[in-house]
């Protein structure tokens, strides 16, 4: 692997601090499976749809959704398989420290 960049580092720890909000994440977490509508995670993540679409406009902004307009709404996924095998990987990790420290 090579030396990242000082801009990439700056992408990444923005990246990170992004997700760092608990609501942001369970938004993103939503769009993990497949293209979902603003109200429908406004249900998952028990959120208001404004503040929704706020979040969904950073992560857009960040490249880790995408939205595709069905004719008066607009589905949101995972980007790309980079953001979606990256929270992928983060879900197990702590599964697994949680099954680890349950089996003591």
């Amino acid at each position: 692997m090579t030396t990242p960049s000082d801009e990439q580092i700056t992408v990444i720890a923005e990246t990170y601090r992004l997700l760092g909000d608990p609501t942001r994440l369970r938004v993103l977490l939503a769009c993990l499976a497949e293209p979902i509508a603003v109200g429908d995670i406004a249900k998952a993540v028990n959120a208001s749809p404004s503040l929704v679409s706020h979040h969904l406009r950073l992560l857009r902004g960040a490249r880790l959704v995408r939205g595709t307009r069905r004719n008066k709404q607009v589905f949101y996924e995972t980007a790309d398989a980079h953001v979606a095998d990256m929270l992928s990987g983060m879900l197990e990790h702590t599964m697994e420290e949680h099954d680890e420290a349950s089996n003591g």
